[in-house]
Formats: structure tokens, sequence, C-alpha cells
């Protein structure tokens, strides 16, 4: 599973310090082109917002219930500016949702 699957979830946890369920985007992806790269990114991180918005994360994590949702990227290079302006644009609208953005690097 990886961030060029848009129609898989790639990893569902609940983080044990927080109790915040975590949706992971494994992205293995370069930065060599950029606005590919941010295209494929944009299409999982919808996605990710339809599992979770439709309902598709309580119908198959109940335990998800009345947590806070996370979704995390981890990243294998480093973003270029232009991704961390799209990290930037993309978590007000993720939290705008209800929901937190966030991105590492491995």
């Amino acid at each position: 599973m990886s961030v060029d699957n848009a129609r898989v979830v790639d990893a569902v946890g609940i983080e044990n310090a927080t109790g915040d369920v975590v949706l992971t985007v494994a992205d293995h992806l370069d930065w060599v082109d950029a606005p590919a790269h941010l295209e494929v990114l944009q299409s999982k991180l919808n996605s990710y917002l339809a599992f979770v918005e439709g309902g598709e994360l309580l119908e198959q994590y109940p335990g998800a219930a009345g947590r806070l949702v996370r979704i995390e990227v981890v990243l294998k290079y480093p973003p270029k500016a232009s991704a961390e302006r799209f990290f930037s644009e993309a978590a007000a609208t993720v939290q705008a949702a209800g929901f937190r953005l966030a991105y590492r690097v491995l």
C-alpha cells in the first residue's frame, strides 16, 4: 500500500499516547516531479477524507468512535517548499472538516 493507490487506506491505528485515531499515508515518492507528486497526494488525502466522512472508518473500526482523527503522511523524502505550502493549506482544509493533518519524514 502506498500513496499512489488512492483507493486503499494504508494503515489505521489508535495512538496510545493521545488516543487519537491515526490514518497513515505511506509516501515513498521523491519530489523530482513535485506537481505530479502533489496531485497523487491530494487524491490520496481526498480518499481518506471520504473514508472518514462517509462513515467507513466507523464501520470498519468501531473503536474509532468519539476519537480525534488525524491523517499522518509519512514521507520517505523531505518535501520541497511547494509541498510544505501544500501541507499547510491541506491542514487548514482538513481542520475545517474536523480532523487533523500532519506529516513527517522517516
